[in-house]
């Protein structure tokens, strides 16, 4: 019987004389050496290791992996296969690398193949989650083996190095705001139905902030894109219905609460500015969309035809939505501040069920109840 240790020297040996070969183009980034190559998906699992969950923090080189994400990550393969983009993958060679050149000169010395004996070790100091989706999504499709995906490689300069390496390549990283990813994502039909709202409803034209999810003091817009999106999530979840009569219906809804409202079409006709609006007023932060999202899917369920559901949001015009009602705080606004966490979203659609005499969920009767008792 062999102990581990031999196995792994036994292991070894078995690669004596055996490489990797992949072609690569050579660059240097302060003063070390590194390499761009393109791998086979179906070679991604079966070379590039992890650190173990279980080894200490201060002796790994990366993060745990959370599985929580890795659904997500497959699906999007799995299911966007002639359209998925996944980045490069960072990755530590343990071994010995051996460049070689096209030319002994001129551009042809950057580009070439690298040599790594196949008893070297891949550590993957960014991408664990990314090489572990493409794991699980080769299980359900191996036609995917043959795609490739780039790499790149440093030569492994020991624990504190790869360690480092992970800490730069996450430090200034920033995640794009959800307002943005509304606006650039071409696959969802929400997101699509969303910004088809904020760029032709005289409801939201010129008035939704594309970009940012956060609005400054001075800006001139009354709603940000990600807010609009999650009050049309809230309000269309559950109903079966096509593209383009989700399209209507949403138009349809939020043009009727609109009615409701005067403040906002008091910005549109020049009455009150954008500024002015949210900060003395709740309704046209993502919180009230939120809210006013779900009290409409309430309805909606129960009937999508507008002679039903108008007339049962109309007493939504004796809301008083300014920041000085006393209704509001713990409700929607927490040390004077506008707060969507769950707990106040729920809360907020509460305060608007019991306005429009609607009935609560049971969810929604116990954040109510707790915070009649002054437990919120």
């Amino acid at each position: 019987m062999i102990d581990q240790r031999g196995a792994h020297a036994a292991g070894e040996a078995t690669f004596v004389g055996f490489e990797y070969i992949f072609p690569a183009i050579r660059g240097v980034q302060a003063g070390r050496e590194f390499f761009v190559s393109m791998c086979p998906l179906r070679l991604i699992p079966k070379i590039f290791v992890f650190d173990d969950d279980e080894i200490a923090p201060e002796v790994r080189a990366q993060r745990v992996l959370n599985k929580g994400r890795l659904p997500a990550l497959t699906r999007y393969i799995l299911d966007n296969p002639d359209d998925y983009v996944f980045s490069a993958l960072t990755a530590s060679i343990d071994g010995e690398i051996t460049f070689e050149g096209i030319a002994s000169e001129g551009a042809g010395m950057r580009a070439g193949q690298i040599r790594v004996p196949m008893a070297a070790r891949f550590l993957i100091n960014d991408g664990q989650h990314r090489r572990a989706a493409i794991e699980l999504a080769l299980k359900e499709n191996p036609d995917l083996g043959d795609e490739t995906i780039a790499v790149v490689f440093f030569h492994d300069a020991g624990l504190g190095r790869s360690q480092q390496m992970f800490a730069d390549l996450n430090r200034h990283a920033v995640r794009p705001s959800r307002s943005i990813g509304v606006l650039y994502d071409q696959r969802d039909d929400l997101a699509s139905l969303t910004r088809l709202l904020a760029l032709k409803s005289p409801v939201f034209k010129q008035h939704v902030e594309m970009e940012s999810s956060t609005l400054s003091a001075r800006s001139r817009k009354l709603f940000t894109l990600s807010a609009l999106h999650s009050g049309n999530q809230s309000l269309l979840q559950g109903l079966e219905l096509k593209r383009d009569e989700a399209a209507v219906l949403a138009q349809a809804f939020w043009e009727y609460v609109d009615t409701l409202i005067p403040e906002w079409a008091m910005v549109r006709d020049r009455g009150m500015t954008a500024p002015d609006v949210r900060q003395n007023y709740i309704h046209s932060h993502g919180i009230a969309l939120h809210a006013l999202g779900r009290v409409g899917n309430s309805l909606l369920r129960e009937s999508v035809d507008a002679t039903v559901w108008q007339p049962r949001l109309k007493k939504l015009a004796a809301v008083d939505w300014a920041r000085t009602n006393t209704d509001w705080e713990g409700r929607a606004i927490i040390g004077g501040r506008v707060s969507k966490s769950h707990a106040q979203v729920t809360l907020t659609v509460t305060y608007l069920r019991r306005m429009l005499k609607l009935r609560l969920s049971p969810e929604e009767q116990r954040a109510e109840d707790a915070y009649q008792r002054g437990e919120s």
